[in-house]
Formats: C-alpha cells, structure tokens, sequence
C-alpha cells in the first residue's frame, strides 16, 4: 500500500468512528481535547478510546497533552504512551515555545510527534527541522481569520518538502468540504484529517452508486 499520503478521521465519537472504519484508505484517527470533551470522553478513558480504533483498523492515532508545561507535556505523554506498540500513538503537542522543547525531547526518545495549531510558515519550517512526524495547520480557522488559507499552507508545504530527510508530513485539519480537500491534495500535502461526515462525501459518489445499482439489475437479469 503507498504510504506517501496518510488520511485520517478527525473524531472522538466511537459510534461516528465505526460508520468509517475499518477502511483501507484511512491511515487513523486524530483527536483532541476539544473532540473528546464534545463526545463526552473522561481523560482516563482516552487510551481505551484510541486502543479500540487500533482495533477498527487505525494505524496509528493521535492523542494531544493537556499541560501547557514543558514537564507536564512529557508526564501527559508517559501517561499515555505505555497502553500502546511503539508508533501507534503519536503525541499531538501545541506549537508554542514550550511545546516545541517538549516535543523535541520526546522525538529523541523515538516518539513520534505532531506540532498542533501551526499557524505560521516558521512552526512548520521548525517541526521538520526537529523531525515532526507531522505539523498540522488548520485550514478552515485561518480562512476565518481573514488569511488565505490555501495560500498559506501552500507556504508551509514548500518549507517541510525541502527537508525530505526529516520525513514531517503536513497534517491539515479544520476541513470543511470536498473542494478544500482536492485544493490540499493539489498542493501534495502529506496528510490531511477529516471529519467521518466529509468521509461519506469522498467515498461515495452519487453517480458510481447509480451505475453499480445499474450493472446489478443486469447481472440479476442475464441468463
């Protein structure tokens, strides 16, 4: 299977989940404190949350720190990170002064690391510099902010692809339709994360549905 583009889904809600996985052209799910707590998911129930997807068919999963410490980020992480095979977990840290020390620290230990809410070229230019498993920018909340997303994380993908070695994929989240999502795949980013409602969208389109429903009623009819 190509492993260059990783799609995940962007969920805390099992049930959600379930409509979705497993699939082969999904690579895991991304969480994060927001999802959980609008899917009512207690802290101490995050691993067995993520272990269940690794059971859907999620490769890996993502679970994001709750400190905004540089030794709480490391103490959220070793939490966390024993209920799980090396690479499964990858620990989602915001792209702040001390997340970026934090998240250093832990990719030197063999963990892989995503720099969360990267809203600048230099933070993604700074995660492939320290090997970043992923920098993820937010699409639809720069839109929001009256910047050109698109155009931006355009920016951010030129920076991380000039360092192939360090091997950070972008991992853009906050997708809202089919367009944006065919907008990131034409600038090659690596990953993209979407919520399970667009998953449907992209898998199944109205006019291949018809025309299977087609080829069946003739395949009941031969002889």
């Amino acid at each position: 299977m190509n492993e260059d583009f990783h799609l995940y889904l962007d969920s805390a809600d099992l049930a959600e989940l379930r409509t979705c996985l497993p699939h082969p052209v999904v690579h895991g799910v991304t969480t994060n404190p927001t999802l959980l707590k609008r899917a009512g998911v207690a802290r101490a129930d995050v691993p067995g949350l993520l272990k269940r997807c690794i059971e859907l068919g999620a490769r890996q999963v993502q679970a994001q720190v709750g400190s905004s410490e540089v030794d709480g980020m490391l103490e959220d992480a070793q939490v966390l990170l024993p209920h799980f095979d090396p690479g499964q977990l990858v620990i989602k840290i915001p792209a702040t002064r001390q997340g970026l020390d934090a998240g250093a620290r832990l990719i030197v230990q063999g963990v892989p690391v995503t720099w969360t809410a990267v809203y600048a070229p230099e933070q993604a230019h700074f995660a492939a510099q320290l090997g970043a498993a992923y920098a993820a920018p937010y699409l639809g909340r720069l839109d929001d902010s009256g910047v050109n997303g698109l155009a931006l994380i355009a920016q951010m993908q030129s920076l991380v692809a000039r360092r192939p070695a360090a091997g950070t994929r972008l991992l853009v989240a906050s997708i809202r339709s089919r367009e944006a999502y065919l907008s990131l795949l034409g600038l090659g980013v690596g990953a993209i994360t979407i919520p399970p409602r667009l998953f449907a969208e992209l898998l199944d389109h109205p006019a291949t549905l018809a025309a299977e429903r087609g080829f069946l009623d003739d395949a009941r009819a031969l002889t």
